[in-house]
């Protein structure tokens, strides 16, 4: 059995998304729903999924909430919600008690696009990532590695809540550059309460001519950094599909964790998620 730990759906006649701009994103600009996934996850051996927010608006949350609770696919839900408000405990456990609240595992926000690097230390922010902590939820980390240390800072500062690293934390493939980013996810890697998806990494390489000897150096690094039992396989369909299949990327998860035993590659494609998630 598979869990992939990172997709998205959306539906382009219920809201926009406002991020999919310019020729190299246009093949996204359409709907993507879990009907159109699911015959792909399971052709790929897929049987459970964590659906995760894909922009900062309130309604999508209770949307993919719904979605889980009526889907034997979709197994838990990565939503979002305003951090910074002052009522976010209050928030969250009222998207606890929605249809579809009890599939609430994590919660995510497009940390790449703020401007300030130490966005996550600011007071504010701080005090909503422990509400998360206390709601006994995950908190995705979508980041640049330049953002990487404010990570590695927050996470210690904050032990008691599960930090989920998406997409490796973005590492330059297509330019082949390594450091500073490994030495700064390897910092992030330190802290306990820290796990990476082993996800996205397609899209972050040459769309058009990677192979797997691009990414195996950024794989290794994590595997060598976190471990297999803190890092779990991520589809990240439908983005990734600008480069691979759905099918090309979960062959992608074995060929990148062959040297593994058969038990650390099951904690990759499966163990990992379903703990962290609880699945």
């Amino acid at each position: 059995m598979t869990v992939d730990a990172h997709h998205h759906v959306w539906d382009l006649s219920v809201r926009d998304q406002d991020w999919i701009t310019g020729p190299e994103l246009q093949p996204l600009r359409r709907n993507f729903t879990v009907a159109d996934l699911e015959p792909e996850a399971r052709a790929a051996g897929v049987d459970r999924t964590v659906l995760v927010q894909t922009i900062t608006v309130a309604e999508e949350t209770p949307e993919f909430l719904a979605l889980a609770r009526d889907s034997a696919l979709v197994g838990g839900v990565v939503g979002w919600t305003d951090l910074t408000r002052p009522d976010v405990a209050d928030e969250l456990a009222r998207l606890g008690e929605l249809p579809g609240g009890a599939c609430l595992r994590g919660i995510r926000h497009q940390v790449q696009g703020e401007p300030d690097p130490a966005w996550l230390l600011r007071p504010e922010v701080r005090r909503g990532l422990a509400a998360v902590a206390a709601a006994g939820l995950a908190y995705d980390l979508l980041v640049l590695p330049h953002q990487l240390p404010a990570c590695a800072e927050i996470t210690a500062a904050l032990p008691e809540l599960t930090f989920v690293l998406d997409h490796l934390g973005k590492p330059p493939i297509a330019s082949g550059e390594l450091e500073p980013w490994a030495g700064r996810v390897r910092a992030l890697a330190a802290q306990p309460n820290t796990v990476c998806k082993l996800s996205g990494m397609v899209t972050e390489a040459d769309l058009a001519k990677w192979t797997a000897d691009d990414l195996r150096p950024y794989a290794d690094t994590v595997l060598d950094a976190f471990g297999p039992g803190r890092l779990m396989f991520g589809s990240d369909w439908p983005v990734c599909t600008l480069a691979a299949t759905y099918g090309q990327v979960r062959d992608l998860a074995d060929t990148l964790t062959d040297g593994l035993s058969d038990h650390e590659r099951a904690e990759v494609l499966e163990g990992t998620a379903t703990r962290v998630y609880r699945l």
